[in-house]
C-alpha cells in the first residue's frame, strides 16, 4: 500500500465538511426559489431545477455536467439562458454564502487533507459536481481547507458525469494520469465506495449520511478523519523506511 497510494480523492459534504444535504438542500433551494421568484413562482421552478438536475445526474459523458443541465433547464422555465444566468451568478455571490450557517468545520479535515500533500499525493476534491465551481469553492472555505494546491476540484463546468457513475471517477483517473490500483478515495457515502469497482481502495467516514448497500464491495479502511490522519502518517513512515 505505501508504494502503491499516488492519488487521494476527498469527497467534500459529509467528509471534509459537515453539511447534512437533508437540512442545507431545503434552505438552498428556498433562497434560490426567492431569488428567481419575479420570473417563475418557487414551486414551478424548483420542479423544473429538479427535473434538470435529475438529467445532469444521468449524464453519460457527453458533454459538460453545465451543458446538460442549460439544455434541461432552460427549456423547461421558458427564459433564456442569458437572462438566467447573471441572477444564478448574483444568487452565488450575494446569497450562497449565507448558507454557511448550516454546516460546521471539522477540525481534523485541513490536519489530514496537509497529511495527504506530504506524503507527495496528487490531491483531489472529488464533490459529486453538481454545482458551480463558485460554490465548491466557497464550501472549500468553510471547511477550512481552500488554499491547497489540489491537481483537480470536481465540479458541473469541468466533469462530464457525476456519482455513482463510474465514469465520474475514470475521468478524474485520466485527468490526473493514475490507475485506480495507485488511489485512495476517501468519503461517507455508497457514491465514493463505488470507486471500489474499478480497483481504487476505499475510506469511509461514516456520517448521517452513511447507508452501505450490502452488494457494495466492502471499505477498504473506515474510519474518522483523525484515523485516516494515522493512517497517512503511517503510509509516509512505511514509504520513508522502503527508501532507507
Amino acid at each position: 500500500m505505501y508504494q502503491t497510494i499516488k492519488a487521494i480523492l476527498f469527497d467534500l459534504d459529509g467528509t471534509l465538511l459537515e453539511n447534512h444535504m437533508d437540512t442545507f438542500l431545503p434552505h438552498y433551494f428556498q433562497r434560490l426559489s426567492a431569488r428567481v421568484a419575479h420570473i417563475l413562482p418557487p414551486d414551478e421552478f424548483i420542479s423544473h431545477l429538479l427535473r434538470a438536475s435529475n438529467v445532469m445526474m444521468a449524464n453519460d459523458g457527453r458533454a459538460t455536467n453545465e451543458e446538460v443541465f442549460a439544455a434541461a433547464f432552460f427549456p423547461l422555465a421558458g427564459h433564456s439562458r442569458q437572462e438566467w444566468e447573471p441572477i444564478f451568478m448574483g444568487f452565488y455571490a450575494k446569497d450562497f454564502p449565507a448558507l454557511r450557517q448550516y454546516t460546521r468545520r471539522k477540525p481534523a479535515a485541513r490536519l489530514v487533507v496537509q497529511a495527504a500533500f506530504d506524503l507527495g499525493c496528487d490531491v483531489v476534491i472529488a464533490t459529486n459536481p453538481l454545482f458551480p465551481a463558485t460554490a465548491v469553492e466557497q464550501r472549500l472555505e468553510w471547511a477550512g481547507v481552500a488554499d491547497f494546491p489540489y491537481r483537480r476540484v470536481t465540479t458541473y463546468e469541468n466533469s462530464r458525469a457525476c456519482k455513482p457513475n463510474l465514469l465520474y471517477f475514470e475521468q478524474i483517473l485520466e485527468s490526473i494520469a493514475q490507475p485506480a490500483e495507485a488511489c485512495l478515495v476517501v468519503g461517507d457515502e455508497d457514491l465514493d465506495m463505488v470507486a471500489a469497482c474499478l480497483g481504487c481502495a476505499t475510506f469511509l467516514v461514516p456520517s448521517p449520511a452513511t447507508a452501505l448497500d450490502p452488494a457494495m464491495p466492502e471499505p477498504t479502511y473506515r474510519g474518522s478523519l483523525a484515523d485516516l490522519g494515522v493512517l497517512l502518517h503511517q503510509m509516509q513512515s512505511g514509504a520513508q523506511a522502503q527508501r532507507a
